[in-house]
């Protein structure tokens, strides 16, 4: 087989509810996205990585993804690979970047050897691989199926079940808060999660139930609390007029859901605020090859 090469294209994700405590959550697609170019060689286990968006950025995760694929079909000892990314979702800031990127690399890898997986099992190979790159504590499926799938997706983590996938309609803005300082899941200080277990269940159960929006706020100032968090950036939101405002995973970015009459008031709301603002759209589309 000649070396094959591909390109492919996952879309971002927001959360409305935090697995990390109950290993149950939900999340949804949006528009930001992240493209993987997966060019494979003959030098086996050896697999050169270039984030062209953030260069400073551990390739541990790509790696461990690709190696994931090539181990999937036997091919770990024949292949190698050179894999370069690029990204307009901020890493390590509560966006789900690790999730989006390996989609994006897992399609990208069998794209270049030719072959194919059931959806759910490409998803759950970048799952693995993030816990192999000890990125996720909860292994993010409701995150990753959200990036591939788009719409609303409520998961069991624990056992990678995809529970309910919704089509939520589209007719609001997304907008995050984006603090600049990089928050790392592994970091992530769990020891205040039982204060707030009840809580989350309920907004767990808003979400199942057809209420993702009210799940997202509630979700939101629970984590915003178990963290340590700010979450006066999600109140000002409301205040502004935002349908929703929350946490997104484990912060620091805050997710307001926004009907397009109040972009310009939250947006103001929120110039108080150390960072930057990014403005999205809900998403619907699966991830996808580009090449």
């Amino acid at each position: 087989m000649q070396d094959g090469e591909a390109l492919a294209l996952a879309h971002g994700a927001a959360t409305v509810v935090n697995a990390m405590a109950t290993k149950k959550g939900a999340a949804f697609g949006v528009d930001l996205y992240t493209k993987a170019q997966v060019k494979l060689t003959g030098e086996a286990q050896v697999i050169e990585t270039e984030i062209i968006s953030d260069q400073e950025e551990n390739p541990v995760l790509i790696q461990k993804t690709i190696t994931a694929v090539l181990k999937r079909f036997n091919l770990e000892k024949e292949y190698g690979a050179k894999v370069k990314t690029w990204s307009n979702i901020p890493i390590a800031r509560g966006l789900k970047s690790s999730s989006v990127a390996a989609n994006a690399v897992v399609l990208a890898t069998l794209g270049a050897l030719e072959k194919s997986l059931d959806d759910l099992e490409v998803v759950k190979l970048g799952v693995l691989a993030a816990f192999e790159a000890k990125v996720t504590i909860t292994g993010a499926f409701d995150d990753a199926c959200a990036s591939y799938f788009g719409g609303l997706l409520i998961t069991d983590n624990l056992n990678c079940k995809l529970v309910k996938r919704e089509v939520i309609a589209d007719n609001y803005v997304v907008l995050f808060q984006v603090p600049p300082k990089k928050v790392y899941t592994v970091n992530a200080d769990t020891s205040n999660f039982s204060l707030f277990m009840p809580q989350i269940e309920v907004a767990y159960n808003l979400a199942l139930n057809g209420c993702p929006w009210e799940a997202l706020t509630l979700n939101g100032q629970c984590y915003s609390s178990a963290f340590g968090f700010d979450a006066n950036v999600a109140i000002d939101a409301l205040k502004a007029g935002a349908k929703a405002a929350g946490l997104c995973g484990k912060g620091p970015t805050t997710t307001a859901i926004v009907s397009k009459d109040y972009v310009a008031q939250v947006r103001a709301a929120w110039q108080v605020y150390e960072g930057e603002i990014i403005q999205a759209c809900l998403n619907h589309e699966k991830a996808r090859l580009l090449t």
